[in-house]
């Protein structure tokens, strides 16, 4: 019951899944396994951009380059992977996601030592790091490995599930899952992981009790630019190519992590929620298509619906922030 409790958002958040995928396919008979991969498939990059966010967001903060970091991981990874062999790509791979790690570190080193909020620095580094892209890459080009092209396309079998159950596995899906639980879970459970939640709750009261701030923003802004990475690499998987212009990936992530349940306020929340949302918005478009919905109407839908949502948490870190200091 404890249990039912503390997950009860993103109980709530799968019956809204479950009941647009029901929609769905009462509004396009023919959805099926095929339709679940491409929608895997097409939420991937943000679902890695909005996890990327909820851990800025669970440390107090929030990071508007994001986006820009996915280009310039996209295009790092594009440039260096045309001609090369695919055991070679798995080293530029590798690079690839330590460099996501550094820009993000970047990012929160300069919060820290400037002591310049967060959305400042980030606004400005949103503008450095797209320079950086189109510095490597003009235009788009590049090429990809063929693994690495293979990574989200098809479906995974699983000996203990039958065949047609196995079939709705898609390996986007599967490839998300493995990267969150490789990553966030040990450190959501570790000292470190405690320590971000702490100065999302507040950063003074940390502080006191004895947690490094400075070095615990740092490496939540780091993890960050991991996921980033991981997008940017989904990103040149699923074209080929990397495109050094940043995607609709800012907003959409924000959108994502407040109705995934994260406060904006920070010190709640976790990565799972946000990854939910991101299905929901990606099927809501989905469903808008599938009623020949004019592709302007549904932009400016999506666009209502993800303003009304960062607004409505805005208002609930707002109240969270009157009842602390009350």
């Amino acid at each position: 019951m404890g249990l039912f409790r503390r997950e009860s958002w993103n109980v709530g958040l799968l019956v809204i899944l479950a009941l647009l995928l029901a929609l769905t396919k009462a509004v396009q008979p023919n959805y099926g396994a095929a339709g679940f991969e491409g929608l895997a498939q097409a939420a991937l990059p943000f679902a890695f951009a909005a996890a990327a966010q909820a851990i800025v967001v669970i440390a107090g903060g929030i990071d508007l380059s994001i986006a820009s970091m996915m280009a310039v991981t996209s295009v790092t990874a594009a440039v260096l992977m045309e001609g090369a062999t695919e055991g070679q790509a798995v080293w530029i791979a590798l690079f690839v996601l330590g460099l996501g790690a550094a820009m993000g570190a970047l990012n929160g080193f300069l919060i820290v030592i400037t002591r310049v909020p967060d959305i400042v620095v980030t606004l400005a580094m949103l503008y450095v790091w797209e320079g950086v892209a189109l510095m490597i890459l003009n235009a788009p080009g590049g090429g990809a490995s063929e693994w690495l092209k293979a990574l989200p396309i098809g479906s995974v079998p699983l000996p203990f599930l039958p065949e047609s159950v196995s079939s709705f596995i898609p390996k986007a899906l599967l490839f998300l899952l493995v990267c969150i639980a490789v990553v966030w879970f040990p450190l959501k459970r570790s000292k470190l992981g405690l320590q971000i939640y702490a100065i999302g709750s507040s950063e003074q009261t940390a502080f006191r009790t004895g947690v490094p701030v400075r070095r615990s923003k740092v490496i939540a802004y780091s993890v960050a630019g991991l996921f980033a990475a991981m997008g940017g690499l989904v990103l040149t998987a699923s074209t080929g190519i990397g495109a050094p212009i940043p995607g609709p990936y800012l907003l959409a992530s924000v959108a994502a992590v407040v109705l995934g349940g994260v406060i904006l306020g920070g010190g709640r929340g976790g990565l799972i929620g946000p990854i939910i949302a991101v299905f929901i918005l990606r099927l809501v478009r989905t469903i808008l298509t599938f009623l020949a919905v004019d592709p302007n109407v549904t932009t400016i839908v999506e666009g209502t619906i993800m303003v009304a949502v960062v607004m409505a948490g805005g208002v609930l870190a707002l109240r969270g922030r009157r009842r602390k200091a009350a």
